[in-house]
Formats: C-alpha cells, structure tokens, sequence
C-alpha cells in the first residue's frame, strides 16, 4: 500500500507540474507549408498555424550539425530581428533558446522566452528543429506574424558555437499565413490543360516592354470551368517576365493578329480590359475554392482574351526569344458560382506622381459603385469577395483597401504592410467579404523614394509606378474595373503653381522643391482634392463619377500573448491587451523533446517524498 501510495503522490505531482504552462502550442493537423530558404537549398521550412488559437509551428531542418535558428525580420536591417536558436550538443543534450539579435554579428537571449520547443534532433548531418510560438507574444524583441509578407529570418552555424556568420544568414519573403492549401481542394478527374502564350518573342532590348496578343479560349460545346492556373516560364527569361495578366474581350470586339506594344502606336491592343487572371513576380500557381470558376462555353462568356506580359530587360541583352505565357486548366464538372476579377486602384498615368526623397508618401484611389448598376446594364448582385492580388512597382512598401457604407469604414477587406516587390501572388481572405451595391472601396498605397532624386510617376514601367488591387469575387458581373484620381489642377495650386489644365498641373510638379514639408503638403492637397472615379466595363463603356476621400480608421494589433517559459518583463505588458496564451494540443507528432522538472517542483517532490518515507517508517507500516 505504501509504494502504491508513493506512486499516486509523484504521478499527481508530475501531471500537475506538466499541466500548468506546458501546453504544446501549434495547429491540429500536420505542417502543410513548405520553403526552402536559400538558394543552395540548405535550409527546408515546413511550417503549419492555427488562426482561433493565433499559433504557428514551425520545423526547419539544416544540412549541418551545428546549431539552426529561424525568426523574423524587417525589409531594411537584421538588427532587432528574432531568432529562436537551438542543436544537439555532441553528448545528445539539446539546447534552445528564443533570442535576437542585438548588432549583425551579436545574438542576446530574450527575457521572456516565448517559443515552446516540441522537438529537435540530429541525424545524418542535418539538424530539425520543431516549435511553435504565438502570432504575437507580449515581448517587444518578437516580431508579430501577421496576414502581411512576413521576412523569414534562418541562419545556422557549423557547430554549436552561437556565432552569427552572414555566408549563412538568408532572409526570404512569406507569406506565411496562407488559408487554403491547394491539396485540400478537389481536383476534377476529367481536367483539361490549355496554355496561352507567346511563341518564340524576341524580347526587345528596351528596358521596358509590353506585348501584347489576341488568342482563343478554349473551344467548348458545354459551359466549363476554369478552376486553376499558373504561369508557363521560360526558365532562363523568368528574371525578366515581371507579370501576365489575361483580360476577356467582349464578344463584340474587333481584335487585331500579331504581337505588339499593348500600348504602343496601335490603340487596339489595348482593347479588352476586364482581368480574370494574374501573375505577378514572386507568384505560383492558384487554384479557386471548390464552389467558384472561370466559366467559359456559354453566349455570355468570353471567347477571346487578351494576353499581356510585361518584360524587364534592364541589362538590354539582345537575341532573347520567348513563350512564356498562362497554363489554366478547366473542367466540364461546374462549380456553384461563375467569378470574376474587379480592378481597383489609383488610375494608371502621370496624374499620379511621387516626390523623390520621401520616406513615406500615401497616394489613394476611389471606387464608387453607385453607378455599377447603370453601366452593367442588368442588375448587380451583391458582391462576395473571396481573394485578391495586390500590386505596386519597386517604391511599393504597403498597400489596402478599405470598404464604407454609408458614410461609415466598415472594414479592411485586404492589406498587406510589409508588401514585397518580388513576392506579388494570389491571396485568399480568412472569410468572404460583401460588397453592395452604393458602397465605397478605397486604396492606399505607401510608397518610399529615398533613392530618387527625380519625380516619379505612374505608368506601366517599372521604374514608374501602379496603385492596384484586383478582388477575385462572384457572382461575375460585367464591371471590370473601378478606379480614381485626384484633381491635379487643385493640387497644384495648393503647392503654389499656377495652371490651367491637367497637363500643365502633371508638368508643374516638377518646379516644387521637394523638401519634407512639401512632401507632406502634397500628400494632404491629393487626398483633399475631389476625385475622378472611372468605372468600365467589358465592354469598354465608360462612365464617371466623382467623390472624396474618407478618412480611414486604424486597425489596431491585437492583444498579445503570455510568455509561455522565463519572465515577461514590466515593460512587456502592454496597456493594449495582454492575454495568457490559449493552449492548444498539437497533435500527429510524435518528435516532443523531454522538458526538464523545474527546480523547485523537483525540490516540492523531494520534500513530499522525505515526509512520506518519514511518516511511513514511524508507522512501521511493511
């Protein structure tokens, strides 16, 4: 009875001890993500989440057999980056720690230690490393991981010295809370593959070139689907297709043969202007949710689209021929719903400019769909939303749009503060948004132009500048983009300049001296100066509207989450929502390292046990 006892006492000691903050943290199914963080493809990332519990798990596996860390980072230096570090020491002891780093060749351990270690091993001459940790921990040295482009930090060593080398540190842009995997999507059994695409273009030796084509979609007797696409690359020129977009033409239109300028000499090529599909640098294949598609087979469905690709041939090499283009694949089994892709932004011209020298410089464009009604010609259904594309040029830094009703912001629908050039891809949203009809959708984009000593205006190259995001929505209706500017006029006569005309206003920007008062004088005379909106259609109707700027509220972060080991220090605490961090079991892994009895559990126990034994022999129990 007595060892029974005994036993009763250290088990209830050892689950009491485990149960209180010991919690794996991590989402319920295994890690679907997966990266390689370096060119060498050295360093492998899988990585899974859980939005309800706001929790990420990560697993890095290195080829070496010194020590691994992984973290975040931000677009310009690695200093104050986190990095969670951890390796097997030769005798088979681990460690880890959750540390940052204090210069480029200095790593120090946080005060609060914030990520859980769940396993970590050393086989074959790679090191994993498995843990998770929350979205946002209440530790001002742990960056947050958000719904924005998040610059994963990896780095290793060749043994298990912690000593930073920058031959190893590598820095790549993710976005790592990605809502639907395409492996959790059906596949249709009877899916058909049809490539649009240029064959053998010389690429001009330009630095900047749009060309443009007219093909066929594909030819079907029934209505169809399109339920996915990804680009076809040329593997040497993918340095220099910066995107392609494929617009529908309207039934009606008369398209020209050939390639050409899409804005050249030849207005034709620029027909057609309704997007339904969109690469950009950085992106990969898309796949629709299960219940929407492209359809095509039907008197209303487009038979022809426009194809645009845009090179960047910077280093102006001659003789480069090309057939990149857009793989789709379609199906005869037909989804709930009929998608289409509605264009916002600021309107493409030199109307929009950005001032050199600007740390920071915000540019809007307005939609009103008041009107949507009247120019679709038919009644427009609400508008679900379902996914979206953002895209700037190189003085990008952040962009969103931002919906009201009535006078009133009613949401962000999508952003992204952290926006990467070389990262620009298809994104689902965590839930569907509604739009309806008499709503107004806003853009900002953030730009940067330290580097520039000159004016920077919107055009299609890339040292020139765009403002737009595309939303993938259904049902389809005919708009295909919505669009606005400001007053250039009034904007220039807030900088002082005298004009008459939008052309002489566009030409006055350039007499300003861009100091940082002016620059900011500006940005306030854009978003005060009434705007244009143009909406079109696929047809090529247009119509406009005008309106104003709305102020937009800002979302604030959420709360954060208690460290789960080591301290949180004071300062940590912040006024705006601290929260223990929800406990979450993580379950099909089977790799948990042994975690340590604290000492003075191990001290409880000993003097729980003592006592036992004390009390046991006075008895003289057997």
């Amino acid at each position: 009875m007595a060892c029974a006892l005994l036993f009763q006492l250290v088990l209830f000691l050892f689950l009491t001890t485990n149960s209180q903050g010991h919690h794996h943290l991590g989402p319920k199914s295994r890690l679907r993500y997966s990266r390689f963080l370096d060119p060498s493809n050295i360093m492998f990332l899988r990585w899974d989440f859980d939005l309800d519990a706001e929790v990420i798990t990560f697993e890095l596996q290195v080829r070496t057999a010194g020590w691994v860390g992984l973290g975040v980072t931000d677009r310009y230096t690695n200093v104050g980056g986190d990095l969670v570090v951890g390796g097997v020491l030769p005798d088979g002891n681990v460690y880890f720690s959750d540390q940052h780093l204090v210069d480029e060749d200095t790593l120090e351990e946080d005060g609060s230690q914030d990520a859980e270690l769940q396993g970590l091993t050393e086989d074959g001459g790679y090191t994993t490393m498995q843990f998770s940790r929350p979205f946002r921990s209440c530790d001002p040295h742990d960056k947050d991981i958000t719904s924005d482009t998040v610059r994963v930090l990896g780095a290793y060593g060749g043994d298990d010295t912690l000593k930073l080398d920058r031959e190893h540190i590598f820095v790549k842009s993710i976005f790592l809370l990605q809502i639907i995997h395409p492996d959790d999507l059906d596949v249709p059994e009877d899916t058909i593959i049809h490539d649009l695409e240029l064959t053998d273009f010389l690429i001009p030796e330009d630095d900047t070139t749009y060309a443009c084509t007219f093909l066929p979609l594909p030819i079907v007797s029934t209505k169809h689907h399109i339920h996915k696409f990804e680009p076809k690359l040329i593997h040497h020129n993918e340095t220099m297709v910066h995107h392609i977009l494929v617009y529908a033409c309207g039934n009606a239109s008369a398209l020209p043969t050939g390639v050409s300028d899409c804005y050249g000499a030849d207005p034709a090529f620029s027909l057609c202007s309704q997007v339904i599909v969109g690469w950009a640098v950085g992106g990969t294949s898309y796949q629709f949710p299960d219940d929407v598609g492209i359809s095509i087979g039907t008197p209303l469905d487009p038979q022809w689209i426009r194809l645009e690709i845009h090179y960047s041939n910077f280093h102006n090499l001659p003789g480069i021929y090309d057939s990149s283009g857009i793989r789709v694949y379609y199906s005869a089994q037909l989804r709930k719903y009929d998608m289409g892709v509605l264009q916002l932004g600021f309107f493409t011209f030199p109307i929009h400019f950005i001032p050199p020298g600007a740390q920071s410089f915000l540019s809007y464009g307005l939609c009103k769909t008041e009107k949507f009604e009247e120019i679709n010609r038919a009644p427009v259904a609400d508008i679900q939303v379902y996914g979206y594309l953002l895209h700037t040029h190189l003085a990008g830094r952040a962009l969103k749009a931002v919906q009201y009703r009535n006078g009133s912001q009613l949401r962000t629908i999508c952003k992204d503060d952290a926006y990467d050039f070389n990262l620009q891809e298809t994104r689902d949203l965590p839930a569907r948004v509604e739009i309806k009809p008499g709503d107004e959708l806003l853009v900002e984009c953030h730009y940067q132009t330290l580097d520039r000593d000159s004016l920077t205006f919107g055009g299609p190259s890339t040292i020139n500048e765009m403002c737009l995001i595309f939303l993938f929505y259904y049902p389809r209706n005919n708009i295909s983009s919505c669009m606005g500017y400001p007053d250039i006029i009034s904007v220039a006569h807030e900088m002082g300049e005298e004009v008459s005309d939008s052309m002489e206003g566009m030409m006055a920007m350039n007499n300003v001296e861009w100091t940082p008062e002016n620059i900011k004088k500006a940005e306030k005379a854009c978003k005060e100066a009434q705007q244009t909106v143009l909406i079109k259609t696929i047809d090529e109707l247009v119509e406009n509207t005008t309106g104003w700027i709305p102020d937009i509220a800002p979302t604030p972060r959420g709360p954060c989450a208690e460290s789960t080991g080591g301290k949180v220090e004071p300062q940590d605490k912040t006024p705006a929502g601290f929260r223990a961090a929800a406990p979450v079991a993580l379950s099909g892994i089977n790799t948990t390292a042994p975690r340590a009895l604290p000492l003075a559990t191990l001290l409880i126990t000993q003097g729980a046990l003592s006592w036992l034994l004390a009390t046991l022999q006075a008895r003289n129990w057997p």
